[in-house]
């Protein structure tokens, strides 16, 4: 066995271990910060629905800015906790954690748009994405399974291509 092609080995080997370690860490960074961030809130004037500073003047149709900076956390804390799980997983069926990342990024748009009527109408807007991931979820799920069963795709195919009605296929999923 040749030294240099075993050094290289150990040496991308530490490499690898590194930025496991580094990335690893960033993400633990990441998700014990945000209690923090949620409680950021507080910083914000709480009596009045101006926000005054040196650079800029605001207002907000809240109560308070405290409370609007509260509502917005409360939708993009958990939105920030969402990405880092979907872009962390490794499991096959993340790509269904969109539909609560798409669910907070509505409601998050609503308060950031001043819309004090919250969580009223963002259902009707996910209906959609949810029309295209949840069956894609679904067959990523029925190739997998059929890949671990031994099953070719053919039969697969011809099994989806059987003419049911929505209660037959109904009973299928949970026969």
């Amino acid at each position: 066995m040749n030294n240099k092609s075993t050094y290289r080995t150990y040496n991308s080997l530490d490499k690898g271990k590194k930025k496991f370690t580094i990335g690893s860490g960033l993400v633990i960074l990441l998700i014990a910060i945000s209690p923090y961030l949620f409680y950021l809130y507080e910083s914000f004037p709480a009596d009045s629905n101006l926000w005054e500073t040196y650079f800029f003047t605001a207002t907000t149709n809240y109560q308070s800015y405290q409370h609007f900076i509260w509502f917005l956390t409360s939708k993009v804390i958990p939105l920030y906790l969402l990405f880092i799980w979907f872009f962390t997983c490794k499991h096959w069926w993340h790509w269904i954690i969109l539909i609560p990342i798409t669910m907070y990024l509505f409601q998050t748009w609503g308060i950031l748009n001043q819309s004090l009527n919250l969580d009223e109408v963002e259902l009707l807007y996910m209906i959609p994405v949810m029309l295209v991931i949840i069956p894609a979820v679904y067959l990523i799920r029925a190739k997998v399974f059929n890949r671990m069963r031994g099953d070719d795709l053919r039969s697969f195919e011809e099994d989806l291509k059987k003419r049911r009605t929505l209660w037959q296929e109904f009973k299928e999923l949970f026969h």
